[in-house]
């Protein structure tokens, strides 16, 4: 899913709209090969969490070109028993890719990833220019 900023905030691409959940979380179009992910917007920064239950952190390519952020994983597996003159074999391949583009306000060199319980978290810091300034009195002279 593309996220694109508009007005400081995340929206789906209007591609989005023809092939994954319309705007009111309905399923219709859900593809379940790719992860739901919750995009949060915190004072210092945002917070991306995608559920990817079942994998290994080392399952996961997360990286950061010209302010888009792309989370991708290909897994392979293959499995043969042999009895007798009976073979089985069985290939398995998962695979999945999200890419966001940053907003103007996020610090794409500080961005910082978790895997834990499932859910893999990355942590999208504000740069220092963008986080709410504290109240200040002006003196009337």
């Amino acid at each position: 899913m593309s996220i694109v900023k508009r007005n400081n905030l995340f929206f789906p691409s209007l591609i989005n709209d023809f092939i994954g959940p319309d705007w009111f979380g309905g399923t219709e179009k859900w593809n379940p090969s790719v992860p739901a992910v919750n995009i949060k917007d915190n004072t210092d920064g945002f917070e991306l969490e995608l559920a990817v239950p079942g994998m290994k952190k080392d399952d996961f390519t997360v990286e950061v070109d010209n302010d888009v952020l792309t989370i991708s994983s290909e897994i392979e597996s293959e499995k043969e028993e042999k009895d007798g003159n009976y073979t089985r074999r069985e290939f398995s391949f998962t695979s999945f890719k999200r890419a966001f583009t940053l907003p103007d306000t996020v610090d794409g060199s500080k961005i910082d990833a978790k895997y834990k319980d499932g859910i893999l978290k990355l942590t999208l810091p504000k740069k220092q220019e963008a986080l709410p300034k504290p109240k200040r009195l002006i003196k009337i002279g």
